[in-house]
């Protein structure tokens, strides 16, 4: 049957008049449209309700594959490096511990201000003062300003500086001044220096 007769039947063809009982008898033409359409539609249910569904779980399955892969390589690198991180800790607690020991206790502070006191006159300074401030506790040590004033010349002044550094207990230096006094030469330093003391935690 020629294509233009399958047209011409379609054309002719009254709609209304047509039952599924009888489907065997419609036009070819008709047949394969309503069969391309029933497959159309099967195919967007199975689409729809099995496969889409079945799609976001794989998705899923994918993302916690993926997660675990990341995890599984990251704990994998940990435990390739255990030893040296172990080795790592060791030489970290070990300066921690060095550190700690450079911090004076409440009770060896008088004997630091001393040593800065012995500091200055080892290099010929004039001591002005030496002052404690109010301790400032923070939330792993506590801090022990101190105000400090002499007078001397430049090079004196800059070997005292050093000295304080050097000295066994951690001090840092802050807020510097250098006026002149004299015209001699004389110098006079003030200056804020800070000591700190490991605060021990509290037994709960």
């Amino acid at each position: 049957m020629s294509l233009s007769a399958e047209l011409r039947r379609l054309r002719d063809l009254d709609w209304r008049e047509l039952d599924l009982r009888e489907a065997g008898s419609w036009p070819v033409s008709l047949q394969v449209i309503s069969c391309l359409l029933v497959f159309a539609a099967v195919f967007w249910l199975v689409q729809w309700f099995l496969v889409a569904p079945q799609a976001e779980s794989l998705e899923r399955a994918r993302a916690q594959e993926r997660e675990l892969l990341g995890q599984y390589e990251a704990k994998a690198y940990q435990a390739a490096n255990l030893p040296m991180m172990r080795e790592q800790m060791d030489e970290l607690e070990s300066r921690m511990a060095e550190l700690l020991q450079m911090l004076p206790t409440g009770a060896e502070v008088p004997t630091l201000i001393d040593n800065i006191s012995d500091t200055a006159l080892d290099n010929q300074l004039a001591i002005d003062f030496i002052r404690l401030r109010s301790p400032v506790p923070q939330e792993f040590y506590t801090e022990q300003p101190f105000d400090i004033r002499v007078r001397g010349d430049y090079h004196r002044i800059a070997a005292f500086l050093s000295g304080v550094a050097g000295l066994p207990r951690i001090v840092t230096l802050h807020d510097f001044t250098l006026v002149p006094v004299d015209e001699a030469g004389t110098l006079q330093l003030s200056m804020l220096a800070k000591t700190y003391s490991h605060r021990e935690e509290e037994a709960p």
